[in-house]
This record gives C-alpha cells, structure tokens and sequence, in this order.
C-alpha cells in the first residue's frame, strides 16, 4: 500500500506562490506584530542578513525614500533579520544620524528564527545563522503572490518591487497578464486563446494589437 504524502511548506522547507503565507506573530520596532494585521492591504515582507552591515543599510534606505510610494498604492513594508529589537533601533538611529534617512517601518526581530524559517530565508548553502535577501509579496486576502531572492554580496532593486505590485493589481482588476518591464500606462498582454474557435476569433479582433493568435496587446 502507497503512502500518501502531504504537501505543506514544511515539507519543502518554503512557501509556494498563490497559497496563503504563513501565519506568523513577532517582536517588532513598532511593538508585536502578525500577518493578519495586514489584511486589506499588500504587504512587501522582506529579509536581510543583518544589521549595521553597508548593502542592508542601502536598501533600507531605499525602501524607506519609496515609503510613501508604497503607501499610495495600498502597500506596507515590513523588514526583518535575526537581531534583537534594540539592535534594530540603534541601526535606525545611526542611519538618521550618518544618512539623515528615517525608517517607517517596522522590522521584526527574529532571533529564534521562527519566521525565517516558515518563509525560507534560512539558506546554509549562503549564511549558517543570518537570512539571506529574501522579498516576498502578500496579497489583501494573505495569498503569496511573488518571492524573490538575493545573494548577501548584490543589494536589491526597490523600484523593481514598487512596479511589481502595481502590475500584480492590474493584473488582478483587468484579468490580464504583463509584459517584461512593463510600467503604468503601457499595452497589457491579453490572456491566450483556450479554444481553436477562440484563436480564429482572435485573429479577427480589432479591440487589441493582434501580432499573432497566441500574442496580443492592447491599452487600458
């Protein structure tokens, strides 16, 4: 008889796109927080390997400037590492004073390791105790939409993740996918034809830039 097996993160060891992200409850720089705090808005939940470290204080910097960008389009931020809070305030301090950038948001302390673990940021093969760059971004229902991750020597691009949500939500509102690089304002992809009739229909369409029955663009 065949045993089944049952799929979760922890048999894998990491989330997967599209299923809920794991729960989680932790210290932060702006007192606990969990990830149900976050229903209603997208959330950019997002690692470093630690802090006072100068490609970390980069992006943190980044991510602070575009703070407000986020904001706008119903997106919060949320750091993460595995030091304490008060290593986490005395870095925040220190880039105020040497960068004259203000943090917002908050950073969990995650010292044991609990939430790196359930979203593996843990990577042996890259750090024994720190988590590596790892960006993931939670949808207004708590779904995984996208996860990204970063070697600890190469600082991440914040512009990069700002248009990515911007076209997870149009995606979402017109039903449609994008093309690389795409920004606000550009022709959107129109999903493929399932069906033989619907690839002749398609052909014909004067509502969309037909190139082929399979790649079609329009404006929205």
């Amino acid at each position: 008889m065949t045993e089944t097996v049952v799929e979760t993160t922890e048999t894998f060891g990491f989330p997967r796109l599209n299923e809920p992200a794991p729960e989680f409850t932790a210290p932060t720089t702006h007192g606990e927080k969990s990830l149900s705090d976050y229903r209603g808005k997208w959330l950019i939940l997002f690692s470093h390997p630690a802090d006072f470290t100068p490609v970390c204080t980069t992006e943190f910097m980044a991510f602070a400037k575009r703070a407000r960008d986020f904001a706008e389009i119903n997106t919060e931020l949320l750091g993460l590492s595995i030091d304490s809070t008060f290593s986490h305030i005395a870095w925040e301090r220190n880039i105020k004073e040497k960068f004259g950038v203000d943090i917002p948001f908050p950073i969990i302390a995650d010292l044991k390791m609990d939430v790196a673990r359930k979203y593996g940021m843990i990577h042996p093969g890259a750090a024994d105790t720190s988590a590596v760059r790892a960006t993931f971004v939670i949808d207004p229902e708590g779904i995984l939409r996208a996860m990204v991750y970063y070697p600890m020597t190469n600082g991440r691009s914040i512009d990069e993740f700002l248009r990515l949500v911007k076209a997870l939500q149009t995606s979402d509102e017109y039903g449609v996918a994008t093309p690389e690089g795409w920004q606000p304002g550009d022709k959107v992809i129109v999903p493929p034809p399932a069906t033989i009739q619907e690839a002749e229909e398609r052909l014909k369409a004067d509502d969309a830039e037909v190139t082929d029955w399979y790649f079609a663009k329009k404006d929205i």
